[in-house]
């Protein structure tokens, strides 16, 4: 049986032209050789398998070859490409930094530096994981790096960049090396494919480079172990199974799942995943990388960032077309959350399948947002004639006819909606039972009304009192979350209507005045205007006067606990002691 050899090796490249992905590095190698620029100290950095070592080789044959062609590429003829080739150049010194990685042993690579090239004109050193030298390694070896023959030349390749002193770095050109692209790496196995006469399936070698993770070397022992497992026959199920690659069609099925929100679906889907052996941190990397792929195949434009065979390409495009940006960001940003908090979880399980139930729940959870936002439901309301008539009023948000609640609920109003005047009186008035589910107040309603609402209806009438104080209750409650103190105010002061539409109401202290004036005075006057149909209305304020002894007003917990502590100091030690907080 004939020697094999991997094809890690069979086909390293030996040549500028045959390394892929990496065409910068490639290009400025090259110009050097032919301007005879040659620095006395180069650093490769990059990830494993990028193709470091494999261009330290190539610019050690290329600078000792005889006959360059016009494009700065060896010959592989003469005596010092023959011997490179054979592995029998005493021209070219490879050394492993994590082995040898001591002062001695860069002392003895010193005492060699000095012995000129026997063929060829450089004596060539490449240290390969130059990282792992010592500290006092590193120290021995920088004057000779800085200053060394003239015929002595210096290649040092690292995966990082970060452990290699700035002494070191000040003295090389530095060179880093990128991923390789996926499209790249799919190109070159196919190549590989049909000189070795496998025959294979485009998807299934995209599997291999998403797995290789931008490393050429990986993806091809990928593929020799994946050609034997298949017997020159690669299909994208059996580089699944071999890989234990999670395949993509759960994650199909289960964004078809949270799409018709089948909460069940897709924790039966999970269970089948846990059960052929994918841990759920694995399962929701997978998820995450399912959804942004989705999010790039919504734009013409990002498509090019999904990597992806054409079938696969198709298949994403189709069902991103079924779902919304803003579902795929919500869905996002649950599995990152989901992701973070994995590994702290005490129930893993649960943690993933808590997120899968979240995913269901959003189109639900759209829904019903945007019945709040753009629809308020008017109860059943009854006709002159006598007979229950049904109507749902529904407001748009784009004309911003929002009614507060407090105004909704006020017997003897009337707002026209939808072209028809609708009589909360008599609304209120219908029998609860004759109510219908749609006819429910949302949680959260607006707080202004537009100019066109009221239409030219504004009028300089009187202001009945009762309903001048609905109003103003419903101003407090609408800026309780933004303003509480201020809300709190507004409720425990009684506005008082004077001539000319003025509303007088008096407020307990300074501060509260200022805060009134700066952000509350013309947003409130505005709401009662509309609200009041008269453009008349303006609000003025007073201070009350307490007399020292006098009861003074209580607003939040904490003056109402101040107050309570003055007479009863021992409130103070049994909240320290008990470690009380205040609601």
């Amino acid at each position: 049986m004939a020697n094999y050899i991997v094809s890690a090796r069979k086909y390293r490249p030996v040549s500028f032209d045959a390394v892929i992905g990496q065409s910068a590095v490639t290009a400025t190698l090259r110009n050097a050789v032919r301007t005879g620029q040659i620095a006395h100290a180069y650093l490769f950095c990059g990830p494993r398998g990028v193709g470091k070592t494999t261009c330290a080789r190539i610019l050690a044959r290329t600078l000792n070859c005889y006959n360059l062609d016009d494009s700065a590429e060896a010959c592989g003829t003469c005596e010092s490409c023959m011997a490179f080739n054979e592995s029998r150049s005493f021209n070219i010194h490879e050394l492993d930094a994590a082995s040898n990685n001591s002062v001695d042993d860069i002392r003895s690579l010193i005492e060699r530096v000095r012995i000129h090239p026997q063929v060829g004109k450089y004596s060539i050193y490449i240290i390969d994981e130059v990282h792992m030298l010592s500290q006092s390694a590193f120290n021995a070896f920088l004057k000779t790096l800085e200053e060394p023959p003239l015929h002595a030349i210096f290649i040092l390749a690292t995966t990082e960049k970060h452990k290699i002193l700035p002494t070191i770095l000040s003295r090389c050109q530095v060179f880093d090396f990128n991923r390789i692209r996926a499209e790249d790496i799919i190109t070159y196995l196919m190549k590989i494919a049909d000189s070795e006469n496998v025959r294979y399936e485009k998807d299934a070698l995209h599997v291999i480079a998403v797995k290789a993770e931008g490393s050429l070397r990986d993806a091809l022992s990928i593929f020799d172990q994946t050609v034997s497992f298949t017997g020159n026959n690669i299909t994208y199920k059996e580089v699944v199974d071999n890989l234990n690659v999670l395949n993509h069609e759960y994650y199909f099925r289960l964004t078809e799942a949270f799409l018709d929100r089948l909460t069940a679906n897709a924790l039966l889907i999970f269970d089948e995943i846990l059960s052929k052996g994918f841990d759920g941190f694995h399962f929701i990397g997978g998820l995450s990388g399912h959804f942004r792929d989705l999010l790039v195949s919504h734009d013409v434009e990002t498509i090019q960032l999904l990597e992806a065979g054409e079938t696969m390409k198709d298949r994403y495009m189709k069902q991103a077309s079924l779902c919304t940006p803003e579902f795929l960001f919500q869905a996002l940003e649950i599995c990152n959350q989901c992701e973070v908090g994995y590994k702290s979880s005490k129930n893993q399980r649960f943690h993933v399948e808590l997120a899968l139930i979240r995913l269901s729940n959003l189109n639900a959870e759209k829904k019903n947002l945007n019945l709040k936002k753009d629809q308020i439901f008017v109860p059943e309301i009854a006709s002159s004639s006598g007979n229950k008539a049904k109507e749902n009023a529904r407001i748009t948000e784009e004309h911003h006819n929002v009614i507060p609640k407090a105004i909704i609920n006020e017997p003897g109003n009337k707002y026209t909606v939808s072209g028809k005047n609708i009589s909360i009186k008599k609304a209120l008035a219908a029998k609860p039972e004759e109510h219908t589910e749609g006819d429910q107040e949302p949680d959260e309603v607006g707080m202004e009304l537009p100019e066109d609402h009221h239409g030219s209806g504004y009028s300089e009438g009187t202001i009945s009192e009762e309903f001048l104080q609905m109003c103003w209750t419903a101003y407090a409650d609408q800026i309780r979350k933004i303003r509480p103190r201020m809300s709190v105010a507004l409720k425990c002061t009684r506005p008082e209507i004077f001539p000319g539409n003025r509303i007088r109401i008096t407020l307990s202290n300074q501060a509260q005045l200022e805060e009134f004036n700066k952000n509350t005075r013309t947003e409130l006057e505005r709401f009662l205007q509309r609200e009041l149909q008269n453009r008349e209305v303006s609000v003025e304020i007073s201070i009350s006067e307490t007399a020292e002894g006098d009861h003074v007003k209580l607003y939040t917990n904490d003056e109402k606990f101040v107050h309570m502590n003055k007479k009863n100091p021992v409130l103070s030690k049994l909240k320290e002691t008990l470690n009380l907080e205040l609601e």
